[in-house]
């Protein structure tokens, strides 16, 4: 060992007095390592694919390099896991472990564990997955002064829609576009969903809030009042605006459901207050603007009735375009926020199971 910091003073002293070679000497890393091999963690796959309500395992494994040993045995090993934001600015705790101690944070707790299937295993459980859980996760495991990570992304089987209020478009500020997604049953989507929902076709002209704080809007099908006839198809960026004072529409992201989607049979049509005590009549609620597009996007639901939902909208799910039932295209047909007071529709309902 001392002849070793020996040669690497000797090293240092040299580059001291050539300065001709100083940009050389610069880029040269030279790493001593006395406690053996380095520690190395491995996710085995980079993404995994859930649903809401489902249990994931992201996978994370420890080891040193080029041995195949867990740890040294001379430090305890500690285990963290934590959600990075889509900012990627701060990360939020999730769980830590060290030996037989285990804690884990807000709205994981009692829903992740540690799979632990060998010594090695430092794989995260999240059970009853929530919208919420959407993102990418860090593993990161220390060993006295070594420590190393690992970043799996959890993606949800799902489906973006755009969404205004009845007031109409470009209404909403960031924190009212996250309280309208949650109203719905549903969350502000990422980019990454936008993008994903643009590929499977999704067009939409007016621009909406994502999680990032980023307004942004998906184009198919290139057009004069939506960019112009001549760019081509993408997801257009307006780029990141005041949180608080900026207003536009938003894009919200929901998963599938534990609950039964249904349009309720009624003898008349119904005002919106009537429409809510009959679902509440027939042991469900008036359905939400993510259900809807839940039942379509992933259930396949078709009906061309236009019926009540929660926000006081009227719209109808066509997963079989045909004549007078969206013609074109598949779609969650708007047909407006109608006189709540007057206008007469059926009214889908959403019965939750226990």
């Amino acid at each position: 060992m001392k002849s070793l910091l020996f040669l690497v003073l000797i090293s240092v002293c040299w580059a001291q007095h050539h300065p001709d070679n100083s940009s050389l000497e610069h880029e040269r890393i030279i790493h001593i390592q006395e406690n053996g091999p380095r520690l190395l963690v491995v996710a085995e796959q980079a993404k995994i694919f859930s649903h809401r309500g489902g249990n994931v395992t992201l996978p994370c494994k420890f080891y040193h390099e080029h041995t195949s040993t867990a740890g040294s045995g001379t430090h305890k090993i500690r285990v963290k896991w934590t959600k990075l934001t889509s900012d990627y600015l701060k990360e939020v705790d999730v769980i830590v472990a060290m030996g037989h101690h285990r804690k884990s944070y807000g709205n994981y707790q009692g829903r992740v564990f540690l799979r632990e299937s060998s010594e090695n295993d430092a794989s995260l459980i999240i059970t009853n997955i929530i919208l919420e859980d959407y993102g990418r996760y860090k593993c990161e495991v220390i060993e006295g002064l070594e420590d190393d990570t690992a970043v799996v992304a959890l993606n949800l089987e799902g489906v973006v829609f755009p969404y205004s209020p009845r007031l109409g478009r470009y209404n909403l500020n960031f924190h009212e576009a996250q309280r309208a997604c949650l109203d719905q049953d549903s969350v502000i989507a990422s980019f990454d969903q936008l993008y994903d929902a643009w590929r499977s076709g999704l067009d939409w002209c007016n621009a909406g809030w994502l999680s990032d704080g980023s307004v942004q809007y998906p184009i198919t099908k290139p057009r004069e009042p939506c960019g112009g006839k001549n760019t081509v198809p993408g997801v257009r960026n307006y780029g990141f605006w005041d949180k608080d004072k900026s207003r536009y529409d938003v894009f919200c992201f929901t998963s599938n459901f534990n609950g039964r989607f249904y349009y309720l049979i009624h003898p008349t049509k119904l005002t919106y207050d009537e429409a809510v005590q009959a679902c509440l009549k027939d042991g469900a609620q008036i359905a939400k603007v993510g259900q809807i597009f839940a039942a379509w996007k992933l259930l396949g639901y078709d009906r061309c009735d236009a019926g009540w939902l929660a926000d006081g909208s009227g719209r109808y799910p066509i997963s079989r375009p045909r004549k007078r039932c969206s013609p074109n295209e598949a779609a969650v047909r708007f047909v407006g926020f109608p006189d709540k007071k007057h206008k007469l529709y059926g009214v889908y309902c959403f019965r939750a199971y226990n």
